[in-house]
């Protein structure tokens, strides 16, 4: 009996001495750092070891001298995150945690601005997003205010200011009503990144056709076709010419020229003509032979 209790009075003293010689090794972290800024970490303690930092992409590896700061300088941590550090002595071993955040300046933003082309006059057509990113390409989750601007040449400029959430700003802009290249600029103070969107005519507001007898041929043209914002519709859009004629029926497609849809059909006395383009119809004409 008197050996077991010798036993586990020496098993005792001798994890208290483990445990006390695992304090010898210590260190005092902060509890955030900016990511790439200088920091240094106070260990307490006598003699050598190695700090080993580990976190999301990075990991580093110092001899340290302990009962000395440990310095890093600029540069250094730039991955923001959740890290761990490690303080492995002769005889023992010390662990702790903190956090690298991302920096207060905007550096850089991601900008994804769609659709790249589109027609004039739609409310909401132009969406963006925009991720905030620090000079190390991390995101800033804090608040932060995008302005966002929509510019069309001899158009009005549209503006919005959205604020970040968890990194994110997302807005919408209407198309303008005239056509041409749209400039799509979004801005954290000095940072900022721009799209281009092409806004171009929308369908046909209307269609007219006029008729004019040549020999045995009519001619018949369009007015020029133009949409409801009074934009020309582009050459080459095709305009789809019809003549019914006793219970026949004769179609003709043509490509704008000029802004104009030109066509020779039979001057068949009592036909009808008509004009469509897409899913716009236009006007009727009944032949009559000049009558």
């Amino acid at each position: 009996m008197r050996f077991r209790n010798a036993a586990l009075l020496a098993g005792f003293a001798l994890t208290q001495f483990t445990f006390s010689r695992a304090q010898d090794a210590a260190m005092k972290l902060p509890k955030t750092i900016v990511a790439g800024d200088a920091f240094s970490i106070q260990t307490t303690g006598s003699g050598k070891a190695v700090l080993y930092i580990v976190g999301l992409g990075q990991a580093l590896r110092r001899d340290v001298q302990i009962g000395e700061s440990a310095s890093f300088p600029t540069g250094v941590l730039y991955n923001a995150g959740h890290y761990l550090a490690i303080l492995v002595g002769p005889s023992s071993q010390s662990t702790g945690e903190f956090d690298v955040i991302a920096g207060a300046r905007p550096e850089t933003l991601g900008f994804l601005a769609k659709p790249s082309r589109l027609p004039v006059g739609l409310h909401n057509g132009i969406s963006g997003a925009v991720y905030v990113f620090d000079a190390y390409r991390n995101l800033m989750t804090t608040p932060t205010s995008v302005s966002f601007e929509l510019s069309v040449p001899a158009g009005a400029v549209q503006s919005r200011s959205v604020t970040t959430r968890n990194g994110l700003a997302w807005t919408e802009m209407d198309s303008s009503t005239k056509e041409g290249t749209a400039k799509f600029v979004a801005r954290v103070g000095d940072a900022s990144s721009t799209r281009i969107i092409e806004e171009v005519p929308g369908e046909p507001c209307r269609i007219m056709i006029s008729a004019h007898p040549n020999g045995n041929k009519l001619e018949v043209q369009t007015a020029p076709v133009r949409d409801c914002s009074g934009n020309a519709i582009p050459d080459g859009t095709v305009v789809t010419f019809t003549q019914s004629f006793n219970n026949t029926q004769t179609t003709v497609d043509v490509p704008l020229k000029e802004g104009v849809a030109r066509v020779d059909m039979p001057a068949n006395k009592g036909s009808r003509i008509s004009v469509a383009c897409g899913v716009v119809a236009g006007n009727e004409i009944r032949w009559n032979g000049g009558q």
